[in-house]
């Protein structure tokens, strides 16, 4: 008999399974800027209770800017005018939110000068106030002024905010009390803008 025996080699070890490696996240950073068109961040009627009809809306044309903005980089405006008429209950309300974009490095100093604003009108008034109001944004204030001597009653609200490179005014004269409506609005329009 003739045995054939192969070269030897010493046993191998199996290889060590090795986990593949994990890949790195890291998050970046959220953009400033907003993505979507000016008239899809602005409200909607659907946004709106039944009630409520459309009277205007359209882009805000450069002429009708103030200079301060336009120095600060303002590139953009859009506003919507919503109302709603009970004759039933005597009762009008007006909705006005209007949208404009600036520079990013600038939104603050919008928010800023336009807040100034409002609180000096509301040092020298003892209709016009600063009113407690949930955070909207990354910055926002409200207001209430009462007309005296109005027939109606009106009262005004202005809230004040900001997102990203979006500065947004809100301004809804009822002549009932609609705060809690307003907050439900305000927290609609701010989720628009992305």
């Amino acid at each position: 008999f003739i045995f054939f025996t192969g070269c030897s080699s010493p046993q191998s070890s199996q290889p060590t399974p090795t986990s593949p490696p994990t890949p790195v996240v890291t998050a970046t950073p959220e953009s400033r800027t907003v993505t979507v068109a000016l008239s899809e961040m602005a409200l909607q009627l659907s946004d709106m209770n039944s009630d409520y009809r459309i009277k205007d809306r359209s882009v805000i044309p450069f002429q009708e800017v103030d200079q301060f903005k336009r120095d600060i980089g303002w590139k953009e405006g859009y506003f919507v005018h919503f109302y709603r008429l009970d004759k039933d209950k005597d009762d009008q309300t007006i909705v006005r939110p209007s949208i404009d974009i600036f520079l990013p490095e600038n939104i603050n100093k919008v928010f800023k000068a336009e807040k100034e604003e409002m609180k000096s009108r509301a040092n020298v008034s003892s209709t016009f106030y600063e009113i407690p109001f949930p955070m909207v944004g990354d910055m926002s204030i409200a207001f209430r002024e009462t007309q005296a001597g109005n027939p109606y009653e009106y009262v005004v609200y202005k809230v004040l905010f900001s997102k990203k490179n979006v500065y947004e005014k809100i301004i809804m004269t009822c002549s009932n009390t609609y705060y809690e409506a307003l907050k439900t609005l305000t927290q609609r329009a701010a989720e628009k803008i992305r």
